[in-house]
C-alpha cells in the first residue's frame, strides 16, 4: 500500500474534529481554533472576528499544533472535510537539515537523467553536506581534496544555533566522534537538555521556538561552509523567507512579500572560526553578545535589503538574485513532492533560510517547519502578525475565496501545479521567453489596500450569484 493510501485510511473510530460534514465550503461564522504557542499566533487567533478559543479536550475546527503532538495523535484523530492543522504529517523530509540534502540530491540525479545537466545544475544551491557519522569516509576523503578549506558541523535536528561549531583540521572530527565536541559548543547553547529537543524545526512550548525532533542518536551534517559571505558593513547575514504551502499534490505554494535579513553583530573574519558572533546569525545567538541592542536588534527588512542591494549592484543583477531564490524555493518543495504525505486538512508555513555570497549566489542553508513567531522588537512584531493574519486568510476557514486568486493580502501564489504569471489570463508556458513569476519577494506590501478590495470584490460577487 503506497503511503498516501496508508495516510487516508484513518479510523473511523478515532476521536473527531468538526461537527458539519458536507458544508465545507459554506460560509462559516464560528471558527473553533486551539494552539499552545502564546506568542504572536496567540495575539493574531485571538483577535481574529468569529475565532473562539477552545481549550484541553474541547472540539476544534482549526489546531496550530506543535509537531509532538502531530506525532503522538494525529494517525488516531478522525477530521470532517473542513478542519485544518498546521503541519504536514512527514514535514521533516524537508525541515530535517539530513533529509532534505538526501532529497534534493535525490532530486536533482532525477532531474538529471530526465532533463539534463542544465536543468540538474538548477538545483546547485546548497553547499557540499555529508551526514555523520554515517557518510564520514566519504567526507574525509573529500576533506583531503580540499585541505585548510572551513567546514560547519550542524546538528540535524537542533535550532537557533545550538550545537555548531566550525573546523578546518580533522582532528576536530575526531574529537567530536569520541563525543567531546559537546566542549565546543557550551558557549552558545543554553544548556537545552535533549528531553527538550523536537524534529525538524518545529516550536515546542516547553521551551522555546524552532524547536526540533527527540531523535535516538544526535546525527549531523558536515557541510562545507561559504568562506565568501557578502557582508553589509563588514557583518554576515542571512535573509528568513517565508513560503506558505496549501498541498503538495497538487504543488500549491504562496511567497510572502515581507521577511528579514538577520545579522551578526560583530565584523566578519576567518581569523576567528570559534567565534559564535561573527558565524551565526542566529537572533537567538545574537542577543546573548554584550554589545547587543535589544531594541535596534540586528534585523534588516527585505524592502530595506533589496533597496540597499538594487542602489549598489542596479536592479536588473538584483532580479536575477531574487528570482535565483524563487528557484530555491520551487526546487526544494518539488524534491519532497512525492514523499510528503499531503493530506488536504494540512497547511505548513515554512521559514527558508538564505545566504548570499558575494557573487550574489542564494544558498540554501535550512527549512524550518515551525518558524520563530516570538516578536524581537515592535518592527518584528507587526511582521510577523501580518504574516499570520494573511496566512490565515489564505487558509481561509471562514471559505470566502473562491480558489483563483492569486494575490492575498502579503502572499503571492507563486505555484499552482506549476508557475504562476504575473499576467491576467492564461499564459504560453512553451518558450517562457516573456513569463515572468507572479513574486514579489522585498517589493512594497500594500497589504491593507490589497485586502480591502479583494473581500469588497467578494461580497459584490456573492451578491450577484444570489
Amino acid at each position: 500500500m503506497s503511503l498516501q493510501k496508508a495516510w487516508s485510511l484513518k479510523s473511523q473510530t478515532s476521536k473527531g474534529h468538526g461537527a458539519s460534514k458536507g458544508k465545507e465550503r459554506e460560509q462559516r461564522t464560528l471558527i473553533r481554533f486551539k494552539t499552545t504557542l502564546m506568542n504572536t499566533l496567540m495575539d493574531v487567533l485571538r483577535h481574529r472576528p468569529g475565532w473562539v478559543e477552545v481549550k484541553d479536550e474541547g472540539e476544534w475546527d482549526f489546531y496550530w499544533c506543535d509537531v509532538s503532538w502531530l506525532r503522538e495523535n494525529f494517525d488516531h484523530t478522525y477530521m470532517d472535510e473542513h478542519v485544518r492543522i498546521s503541519h504536514f504529517r512527514n514535514h521533516y523530509e524537508l525541515t530535517r537539515k539530513n533529509y532534505m540534502v538526501k532529497n534534493l540530491k535525490r532530486f536533482r540525479k532525477q532531474l538529471e537523467r530526465e532533463a539534463g545537466k542544465t536543468e540538474a545544475a538548477k538545483c546547485d544551491f546548497f553547499p557540499k553536506t555529508f551526514e555523520m557519522p554515517c557518510e564520514y569516509h566519504l567526507f574525509v576523503e573529500e576533506f583531503r581534496k580540499n585541505p585548510g578549506i572551513t567546514w560547519i558541523m550542524k546538528p540535524v535536528a537542533r535550532s537557533q544555533g545550538k550545537g555548531i561549531f566550525l573546523f578546518r583540521r580533522l582532528k576536530d572530527i575526531m574529537d567530536w566522534r569520541k563525543g567531546t565536541a559537546g566542549k565546543k559548543v557550551t558557549s552558545v547553547e543554553t544548556q537545552a537538555t535533549r528531553a527538550n529537543v523536537n524534529p525538524s524545526g518545529s516550536h515546542d512550548t516547553r521551551s522555546s521556538d524552532d524547536q526540533k525532533d527527540d531523535i535516538p542518536v544526535e546525527n549531523y551534517v558536515a557541510q562545507r561552509y561559504v568562506e565568501n559571505p557578502y557582508l553589509i558593513g563588514g557583518r554576515k547575514f542571512d535573509l528568513r523567507v517565508y513560503v506558505l504551502v496549501m498541498s503538495y499534490i497538487p504543488l500549491r505554494a504562496w511567497l510572502y512579500r515581507d521577511g528579514f535579513a538577520r545579522f551578526s553583530n560583530t565584523r566578519f573574519t576567518l581569523n576567528s572560526i570559534d567565534d559564535h558572533y561573527v558565524h551565526l546569525t542566529n537572533v537567538a545567538v545574537q542577543k546573548t553578545s554584550p554589545d547587543y541592542h535589544p531594541k535596534k536588534g540586528c534585523k534588516w527588512t527585505l524592502q530595506r535589503f533589496r533597496q540597499y542591494l538594487a542602489s549598489k549592484h542596479g536592479p536588473k543583477a538584483v532580479e536575477t538574485l531574487f528570482s535565483d531564490m524563487d528557484n530555491i524555493f520551487i526546487k526544494s518543495l518539488q524534491s519532497v513532492q512525492k514523499v510528503i504525505i499531503s493530506d488536504k486538512h494540512c497547511f505548513e508555513l515554512y521559514g527558508y533560510d538564505i545566504l548570499i555570497d558575494q557573487d550574489l549566489k542564494p544558498w540554501l542553508l535550512e527549512v524550518n517547519a515551525s518558524p520563530s513567531l516570538t516578536a524581537s522588537s515592535q518592527e518584528d512584531y507587526e511582521l510577523k502578525t501580518c504574516l499570520l493574519e494573511d496566512t490565515l486568510h489564505v487558509v481561509d476557514m471562514e471559505a470566502r475565496l473562491t480558489g483563483k486568486e492569486k494575490r492575498v493580502g502579503g502572499f503571492d501564489l507563486m505555484w499552482n501545479d506549476g508557475p504562476v504569471s504575473r499576467e491576467e489570463g492564461p499564459c504560453d508556458l512553451s518558450g517562457m521567453g516573456n513569463f515572468v513569476t507572479n513574486t514579489h519577494l522585498g517589493c512594497i506590501n500594500d497589504r491593507k489596500e490589497q485586502l480591502r478590495q479583494l473581500f469588497r470584490s467578494l461580497q459584490v460577487q456573492k451578491k450577484a450569484s444570489s
